[in-house]
């Protein structure tokens, strides 16, 4: 913890007053207890809405996974918010979500499939990785029967789906509501909360890839 500390006490000194202050008020709100995970996205303006709205929610981390297709926002659309938003690129397998799992997530599929509960109705109560299909198919069979339960928007209309990004939009702000009603501590614990502040520092710092690693090879640090 020590080390996280005194590495973004050094950041700091390439940031703006502005940029800093901006760091520490956003980053208060950032929570990781809802993990969009997104299957095999193609369109690029799709991608690029799921990570605004992600940043907008204040998750700021997505895990795309992915076979054919290769998730790549469009920084037109992401209007800046792939400056704070992790995108983590798995292979679209079981493997992966197994590995999801094993890191304390509920599998939660969006899906009017397998009897599922209407989100206003949703109760959530522990982390829940909330899994958004493709944009022809939606979520593929294979993960409707490993995940641990379903998701649906109610529909009031013939339409019978939303873009997949309008959906990873309503349930991620949903359920953002829901957190903030409830007792549940959502929030980034410490040394998450610096390792991320440590990031954004670093995406808002010109050559700060190149600023961060020389300051780790200089004090023989390794996050």
């Amino acid at each position: 913890m020590k080390d996280l500390v005194q590495t973004f006490e050094y950041l700091k000194q390439f940031l703006t007053e502005e940029r800093l202050s901006k760091i520490e008020h956003f980053s208060q709100e950032s929570s990781d207890f809802v993990l969009p995970v997104v299957e095999d996205i193609y369109q690029f303006r799709n991608a690029a809405a799921i990570v605004r709205s992600v940043e907008a929610c204040g998750f700021h981390k997505v895990v795309a996974l992915q076979e054919e297709y290769s998730f790549e926002p469009n920084l037109r659309v992401t209007k800046g918010a792939d400056t704070w938003v992790e995108v983590e690129k798995l292979p679209r397998n079981m493997e992966s979500f197994q590995e999801i799992r094993n890191r304390g997530y509920k599998i939660l599929a969006v899906s009017l499939e397998n009897n599922a509960t209407m989100l206003p109705d949703y109760e959530i109560t522990e982390p829940v990785a909330l899994v958004f299909g493709t944009e022809m198919e939606g979520v593929s069979k294979e993960i409707l029967d490993f995940a641990d339960e379903t998701l649906a928007i109610p529909m009031y209309g013939f339409t019978r789906s939303f873009n997949v990004s309008v959906a990873a939009s309503i349930c991620m702000y949903e359920l953002k509501q829901k957190l903030i009603r409830s007792d549940i501590e959502y929030k980034l614990e410490e040394e998450k909360l610096l390792k991320m502040k440590i990031r954004w520092a670093v995406n808002s710092i010109r050559s700060g890839q190149q600023i961060f690693n020389k300051y780790l090879q200089d004090n023989s640090l390794v996050f």
